[in-house]
């Protein structure tokens, strides 16, 4: 079964899964292999719906979440399918499978006064330019932040105003940024001598392409220095970006582009955060509502 799991793996790298995917599959897939290797199920015959359940059952009694715990049926699933495809298994155990539905999580974002003050959040002099740059450009746009880390300076236009941006799937897209965000990245750039189009777009202290987890302590320690007392990451940003979007009039299939979702079914989540604002306006306007006025 190990070297199944190797295959497998191996088969997303090429198909260019993207490394969050590609890490979660992995610690997902090396989770089951130990508790099955501890139960001396190490063969492809012992990857049945009976072995499975046991597994899954085990993980349960440790009260993950329950969308850790699709996530991990997920990995399983698309592994079985691997097998059947090579003729490995006959039968694919999650043909006999139903998975619990997902919990509907309503994104975390921030109101549009508490996003304009972490964009003035004062960062430390020695890379404010960069830090200041990385939060205009992620509320901009609505990257992710792989999407971020991976840009080159010749991904921005800054003639036109926008990025190409490589997502999901290596898929391309082009997303607009705002004028105050190209000027902070142009800040930022002119910070850099010497510097070449197909360099990286930020650098780490280190004068290397910054990382994921870079960004996470810039978006941190911003958070703390304007005083915002819950927790954010660097999605709060993207979110923010996507409701206050809607919020403003922004149509669902324009919104669905710039974030680079597969499906509509996917960008829709943000209609029911948007829906708090409606009702807000409702009560106000509508006569007869409680705080309406009065005909």
């Amino acid at each position: 079964m190990q070297q199944q799991i190797n295959n497998f793996l191996q088969s997303l790298k090429v198909r260019n899964m993207s490394p969050h995917t590609l890490r979660a599959y992995t610690k997902d897939l090396e989770a089951a292999l130990s508790f099955f290797s501890k139960n001396n199920l190490t063969q492809i015959k012992d990857f049945n719906i009976r072995n499975i359940r046991s597994y899954l059952a085990a993980e349960n009694s440790t009260q993950i979440k329950r969308n850790t715990m699709l996530r991990k049926i997920s990995s399983l699933r698309s592994f079985a399918k691997f097998l059947e495809t090579r003729g490995l298994i006959k039968l694919n155990p999650f043909k006999l499978f139903d998975a619990p539905k997902r919990e509907k999580l309503l994104p975390k974002f921030l109101t549009e006064e508490e996003a304009s003050n972490l964009m003035e959040a004062r960062p430390s002099k020695l890379y404010a330019a960069r830090n200041k740059a990385i939060l205009e450009l992620l509320y901009s746009s609505g990257l992710r932040r792989t999407e971020l880390v991976n840009l080159n300076i010749c991904d921005i236009n800054f003639e036109q105003g926008y990025a190409k941006v490589l997502g999901k799937g290596s898929k391309e897209r082009i997303v607009p940024i705002t004028d105050i965000a190209l000027d902070s990245i142009q800040n930022y750039l002119a910070t850099r001598p010497q510097r070449l189009p197909t360099e990286p777009l930020f650098l780490s202290s280190y004068n290397r392409r910054i990382s994921g987890e870079g960004i996470r302590k810039i978006i941190n320690q911003s958070a703390i220095n304007t005083k915002l007392t819950r927790h954010i990451t660097p999605h709060s940003l993207r979110h923010s970006f996507a409701t206050h979007l809607l919020n403003n009039g922004c149509d669902l299939k324009t919104l669905q582009e710039m974030l680079g979702h597969k499906s509509l079914s996917a960008t829709q989540v943000y209609t029911h955060v948007s829906l708090d604002r409606l009702k807000k306006v409702y009560n106000h306007s509508h006569p007869k509502s409680k705080t309406g006025g009065q005909i």
